[in-house]
């Protein structure tokens, strides 16, 4: 076995406990979200005195003030407010529940494993679309929403991942997910890249996904495969290869698994078009290209 189990003293077990059942209770209630995580994050950080004398009338630095309004997540936004397709109604409640996440991970007591892993735990129960038993989720993991994202019993998320689920991302179960790793569920268009389209990526049970690699949106990992550091997974991965590479390709299958594996020379098919999730716009909405450049090829324009 690689790992040891580790227990806190009786005192601070039991306040970790109190705490975070508390906070699941109140997200779990009919409480403002907003409410509650701007309250959470006041009490980590410290901040109450500061809080309670701002509200009082009293005088605050504008440093003071941007901070201390920045706990309330109304106050705030996120790069994903900004994608014209996104489930408004979701939204409005997983946008909370990320901020507290991503504060939560800021503040030095991100550092007390035991807790923090418990607290991430707790929190993936209200913001992902389902999440299994038994998840470890580590410091710095980010999302575009949260709640398109699915994940199984006893998965492994370490160090600065991000799951993008523009789109939807589905991960199984005993997943092992390494450092620095990036799962894409969205696309741009090659000439336009405002032009987005979403897809459906699939991460399958007992998969690992080492140190910095990348998963292109909708493709699928099979089952009991590994993708090697740093490599960027443009096709599907059969379920027991090992994938490494840029672009990923399979050079051997697991030992013992070659009876139940798809051949070598078979592997490598891209399934991408088959996992295309449709969105429409709102009539009205009003878009803007950051970007305005010109896009017509030099052949086709005219003076």
């Amino acid at each position: 076995m690689t790992k040891r189990y580790v227990s806190l003293p009786d005192e601070a077990e039991a306040g970790m406990r109190e705490f975070v059942t508390a906070v699941d209770e109140r997200l779990s209630s009919d409480e403002s979200t907003c409410s509650v995580v701007e309250d959470v994050l006041i009490d980590l950080s410290g901040d109450r005195d500061a809080y309670e004398r701002w509200q009082a009338g009293g005088d605050v630095s504008p440093a003071e003030l941007v901070r201390l309004q920045s706990y309330d997540p109304c106050n705030t936004t996120l790069e994903s407010e900004y994608y014209a397709e996104k489930d408004e109604e979701k939204f409005k409640r997983s946008k909370h529940l990320q901020w507290l996440w991503r504060q939560f991970d800021s503040l030095p007591l991100a550092d007390n494993v035991e807790f923090a892993l418990r607290f991430r735990r707790m929190l993936a129960d209200h913001l992902f679309e389902d999440c299994g038993e038994n998840c470890r989720f580590f410091k710095g993991i980010t999302f575009t929403y949260g709640h398109n994202i699915t994940v199984g019993d006893n998965t492994v998320i370490h160090d600065n991942v991000h799951l993008d689920d523009r789109g939807k991302l589905t991960i199984g179960d005993r997943v092992s997910i390494s450092d620095g790793a990036h799962l894409y569920s969205h696309d741009h268009d090659v000439v336009d890249q405002t032009e987005v389209r979403n897809f459906h990526t699939t991460i399958e049970d007992d998969v690992r996904l080492t140190y910095d690699s990348m998963v292109r949106a909708g493709n699928r990992v099979g089952e009991n495969a590994i993708v090697g550091a740093r490599a960027i997974v443009q096709n599907d991965v059969p379920a027991h290869h090992i994938a490494v590479g840029m672009p990923a390709k399979s050079i051997k299958i697991k030992p013992g698994w070659e009876d139940v594996a798809t051949p070598l020379e078979d592997a490598g098919e891209n399934r991408q078009a088959e996992r295309e999730i449709e969105y429409d716009l709102d009539d009205g909405l009003e878009q803007f290209d950051e970007f305005q450049r010109d896009l017509t090829p030099p052949g086709h324009r005219t003076n």
